[in-house]
Parts: structure tokens; C-alpha cells; sequence
């Protein structure tokens, strides 16, 4: 039997819903304008790319993030620098072993810090400027001589130069030099500084030991001894004997310079200054041959002592004592400040006479025929002690 062909409209339809094979599909969603689209739609599309701001473009803005960061890299740069420089501010430094450090008059803070580093005294010139500045020290500091203990650190540099704890050198001043003697030893003194104009006037220096620091004016130090020797002598002027046959200060300080200049024994003193004053109030003249010297040589006297002839006691001179009725006019040296206070303050003696003995000290006569007995052993002396000198010929 010839088979019919079949029509497509005979054709069963599915169900709306079915498979067509008997199995139940799920309506495929429809899109409809307006509708929303499925996730999947959306995640196959590219992501929209956002533009900047034109505001974030602006030169402004660019400008003030660059100095943000600036600012923020700064600070973080000088914390760190404020660190570096605590640390070597207090850490122990490199000296191995204590040194004198020399800070000159006038040195700038540069040129301080430039000879610590240079001496290895510290480790970081800058750090020590930057100290020195930001604490005020620089303000403060002082010149001078200065011991630096081993191991001191910039903090403790800075405290010693800041303190004025200079290192002392003693400078001795020996009794009965003349002030030109006292001047020439100032001037030779490689401690001390500057130059001394005029000498100043006889017996008005004292001296003593001076503690001086390297680098002090040598006028300065002639004004101190001024100073001391004026306050020594109104000492000594209101402590006198009232009997003492002296009217002023200024006699004192003469009388005591014969003194000072008659006997180097400290036990003496006051009986050498007895027996002036017993010729004194007797109105004798006071022979003394130290002052014929002085007439003769000035302040250079005690440079070129020599024996005195007879001749000298004859030549006339302001100062010389074996022709003159009293004192001489002033002062043949400095005195030092226990001649003054034995010159205020004599012996109770009788004796108007004394010659050296030999042996360093003096003998002493109230008669000057017993004063001619001890010239004349005094004269055997020097006789026998010509005799053992050895003599040099050339």
C-alpha cells in the first residue's frame, strides 16, 4: 500500500512547555525591551573604564601632593637626623687618654669644633655646632686652657668649655726683685699674653704667688699684684707699732724694701727692722748698702750685685744712706708682705748695728766697737773664702 506523505501542518506541535519527547522543559525567558538584563549578559561585557577628575589634573593639586610628600619624606629625615645626632651627642668619644684643650680668646664656634674633631678630642664637628647652637652655648663659652678627660663626650666638652673650669698655672713672684726684674719675668712668661707698657714704680707691686690662666693679659696680672700690695700694705699700716717713727704708708713700704733687701731669713726680719728704727728715732743715718746700689744701678741693681767700695759710700747719690740724713726718697725694691708686717711691727732691740756673720744670718751690736769686732770677722771670712775660690785664667 503506496504511503502517504505527510504534511508538515499534520505535524504534532509541542506543547508549549514540553520537549517534543514527552518531557517537561522550562520556558526559555523572554527579553523584552525595558527588561532587565541577565547576569550573564552583564558579566560578558567589558567593565566601564572610569575617567579622572579634571580636578585631580590640576597643576594645584599635583603641586600640593608633592609637597605632602615632601613634607611627610622631611620629617621621617629629621626624626632619623635628631636620632644620628642624640646618640653622638652623649655616646663616649675618642679620647684614649686626658689632654689640654687650648680655647683662644675671640675662636669662633666653627673654628672650636673644627680643632676638637681635628685633636680627636670628638668624633663629629657638626654634631658639636649643632649643640652648641640649639642649647645657647655658644653664647656662653669661654677661653681658656681646659683639661678634657678621656672618653668625654660632646655633651660633657661642651659643659667644661661652658663651666670656665680653666686649668691654673702658678706664676711666683720672689721677694725683693725691682719692678723692672718683676716685668722681665712677666714678659718671659710663655703662659701669659699681651706686653707691658711702662714699668711700674718701685714698691708698688707684691710679691707672691699668682694663679693665672694661659692666655691672661700680663697687665692684668700687673694689676692684681697693684691690687694686693695696696691691700697687704693699708694691712699692715693699721696693724704698726704706734711708736713706729714713720708718718705715711709710703715710708713703710720704703723702710720695708731696705728690709727685705738687708736679710733673706724670715726669722730676722723684724730685728733688721728693729735696729732702723732705733737709728731712726736717734736720727742716725741708716748705712745701709743695699740703697747705694739702687743709687747707682736703679732696677737693674739686683741683676749685678758686687762687693762696695769705699769710693761708692763716697759717691753722692739720692739713695745713698751713708750721706743722706733718713730715708731715701723711695722705695729700692718690692717688698713682700712679712718684711712689710716686721717693718710695721719691730723687734724690741738696743742694737743700732749688724754685719753678716757667714753663715747666712746677721750679728748684731748695741756699741759700734763691738759692731768693728764683728766686721772684722766678717772681713776673715770673705778673706779665707778668696783664698779657696778657684781662680780662672785664660
Amino acid at each position: 500500500m503506496r504511503k502517504r506523505r505527510r504534511d508538515p501542518k499534520d505535524t504534532p506541535q509541542p506543547r508549549l512547555g514540553g520537549t517534543g519527547d514527552g518531557v517537561k522543559r522550562r520556558p526559555a525567558p523572554l527579553v523584552t525591551k525595558g527588561s532587565t538584563r541577565s547576569k550573564s549578559t552583564r558579566a560578558s561585557q567589558a567593565p566601564e573604564i572610569k575617567r579622572r577628575s579634571a580636578t585631580s589634573r590640576h597643576p594645584v593639586v599635583f603641586l600640593l601632593n608633592f609637597v605632602l610628600f615632601f613634607l611627610v619624606i622631611s620629617i621621617a629625615g629629621a626624626i632619623a637626623v635628631l636620632a644620628f645626632g642624640r646618640q653622638a651627642y652623649v655616646a663616649q668619644g675618642p679620647l684614649n687618654a686626658p689632654v689640654q684643650l687650648n680655647i683662644p680668646r675671640g675662636a669662633s664656634v666653627q673654628s672650636i669644633a673644627a680643632g676638637l674633631e681635628a685633636q680627636n678630642i670628638i668624633s663629629n664637628q657638626y654634631v658639636f655646632m649643632a649643640a652648641a647652637y640649639t642649647s645657647g652655648a655658644t653664647r656662653r663659652m669661654q677661653a681658656g686652657e681646659y683639661v678634657i678627660p678621656a672618653g668625654a663626650s660632646i655633651a660633657e666638652v661642651i659643659d667644661k668649655i661652658v663651666s670656665g673650669d680653666v686649668v691654673q698655672h702658678q706664676i711666683t713672684i720672689a721677694e725683693g726683685l725691682s719692678s723692672a726684674q718683676v716685668v722681665r719675668r712677666l714678659n718671659e712668661n710663655p703662659v701669659l699674653s699681651g706686653s707691658i707698657g711702662d714699668i711700674p714704680p718701685e714698691g708698688s707691686l707684691l710679691p707672691e704667688t699668682y694663679a693665672v690662666t694661659r692666655g691672661m693679659e700680663r697687665e692684668r696680672v700687673l694689676q692684681m699684684m697693684r691690687d694686693a700690695r695696696e691691700r697687704v700694705v693699708a694691712e699692715a699700716w693699721n696693724q704698726r707699732d704706734p711708736d713706729l717713727p714713720l708718718s705715711s704708708p709710703a715710708e713703710l713700704v720704703t723702710l720695708a724694701s731696705i728690709v727685705e733687701k738687708e736679710t733673706g731669713a724670715a726669722e730676722e726680719r723684724a730685728l733688721v727692722a728693729g735696729v732702723f728704727v732705733n737709728r731712726l728715732n736717734r736720727r742716725m743715718r741708716l748705712q745701709s748698702d743695699p740703697t747705694i746700689l739702687y743709687g747707682i744701678y736703679g732696677g737693674e741693681a739686683w741683676e749685678r750685685p758686687r762687693t762696695i767700695y769705699r769710693s761708692d759710700l763716697e759717691r753722692p747719690n739720692s739713695y745713698n744712706t751713708y750721706q743722706i740724713p733718713a730715708l731715701p726718697p723711695g722705695p729700692i725694691t718690692n717688698p713682700g708682705s712679712e718684711a712689710l708686717m716686721a717693718t710695721a711691727n719691730p723687734a724690741e732691740t738696743t742694737a743700732l748695728y749688724f754685719v753678716a756673720d757667714g753663715t747666712g744670718g746677721h750679728a748684731f751690736a748695741e756699741t759700734y766697737e763691738e759692731h768693728q769686732r764683728n766686721v772684722a770677722r766678717w772681713r776673715e771670712i770673705e778673706r779665707a773664702r778668696d783664698a779657696n775660690s778657684p781662680s780662672t785664667t785664660e
